[in-house]
C-alpha cells in the first residue's frame, strides 16, 4: 500500500516550487489532491503533468489572502471527496530591504500571504477536520523562523509569526485528533529562493529534499505528529553563524 494511498490533500502554491514537488511526492504516494494556487494556466499544467500517477488531481484557483476564495476552495473540496485528511500550507511571497525603506504595501503583502492566508486556511481545515476527529496540517516555513537573512523584516516576521500559528493549531487540535506542524526549509531550488537571492553560489538541495521530509511528516501515524523540522544543506552557513 502507498503511504498516502486514498488520503486527500489540499496543497496551496501546488502549482510551482516545493509545493508542485510535494504535490509530486504525495500523488506518488497514492494521494489525491487538490492544488490551489492564483495562476489558473500553471495549476492546469500542474495537475495535467500529476495525474500520470493515477490519483485524482482537481484545482481551484486561489487568493489565499481572499476570504471567499479560501472557502471555495474548501468548499470544493468537500464537495468533491466528501473529506479532507492533509493540509498544506504552502504559499508564500518574500520582500525586504532595510527597514527604514519598506514600504507598508510590502510589509503587508508578506504578511497577508505568508501569515494571515495561513490563518484562513486552518481555519477552514480546523473546521472540517474537527468534524472529523482527524487531520493533519503542515506549515511551509524557513529557517528565517529562527534566524534572519539581512534585509528581511516582512518575511522573518511573517515566518516567525507562522511558528506560533502552528504551536496555536497544534494546541487546540489535539483532542480532536488533529496535529500541526511547521516544516522549516534551507536554501532551496525554488523561484521564491532564487528571486531573493539571486545566484550568489550559496549551497543548495533540491525540492525533493524539501518533499521527501513533508511527505515522512504526512505518513505519520495519526497518534504521531512532527511539530517542527529543519531540513537544510549540510554546507549552508547556518548552524554556529551569528
Amino acid at each position: 500500500m502507498s503511504m498516502l494511498e486514498n488520503k486527500v490533500c489540499i496543497i496551496t502554491g501546488g502549482a510551482t516550487g516545493i509545493g508542485k514537488g510535494i504535490a509530486t511526492m504525495y500523488a506518488k504516494n497514492g494521494a489525491n489532491l487538490v492544488l490551489a494556487a492564483r495562476r489558473e494556466n500553471l495549476l492546469e499544467e500542474a495537475a495535467s503533468e500529476l495525474r500520470q500517477y493515477g490519483t485524482k488531481i482537481d484545482f481551484v484557483s486561489t487568493d489565499v489572502t481572499k476570504e471567499q476564495d479560501v472557502k471555495n476552495l474548501f468548499s470544493k473540496t468537500l464537495t468533491e471527496f466528501g473529506k479532507l485528511d492533509i493540509l498544506v500550507n504552502n504559499s508564500g511571497v518574500a520582500a525586504g530591504g532595510p527597514v527604514e525603506d519598506i514600504e507598508l504595501e510590502t510589509w503587508l503583502n508578506v504578511i497577508n500571504v505568508n501569515l494571515t492566508g495561513v490563518f484562513l486556511c486552518t481555519r477552514e481545515a480546523m473546521r472540517i477536520m474537527k468534524k472529523q476527529k482527524q487531520g493533519r496540517i503542515i506549515n511551509i516555513g524557513s529557517i528565517s523562523a529562527q534566524m534572519p537573512r539581512m534585509n528581511s523584516a516582512p518575511y522573518t516576521s511573517s515566518k516567525h509569526g507562522l511558528v506560533g500559528l502552528t504551536k496555536s493549531t497544534a494546541l487546540e487540535g489535539r483532542e480532536y485528533g488533529i496535529s500541526a506542524g511547521c516544516l522549516h526549509p534551507g536554501n532551496t531550488e525554488s523561484e521564491l529562493l532564487l528571486s531573493g537571492i539571486g545566484q550568489n553560489k550559496e549551497p543548495m538541495m533540491s525540492v525533493n529534499e524539501i518533499a521527501s521530509a513533508a511527505l515522512t511528516m504526512a505518513a505519520l501515524p495519526p497518534n504521531a505528529n512532527m511539530l517542527e523540522a529543519i531540513v537544510l544543506p549540510v554546507e549552508q552557513k547556518y548552524v554556529g553563524r551569528g
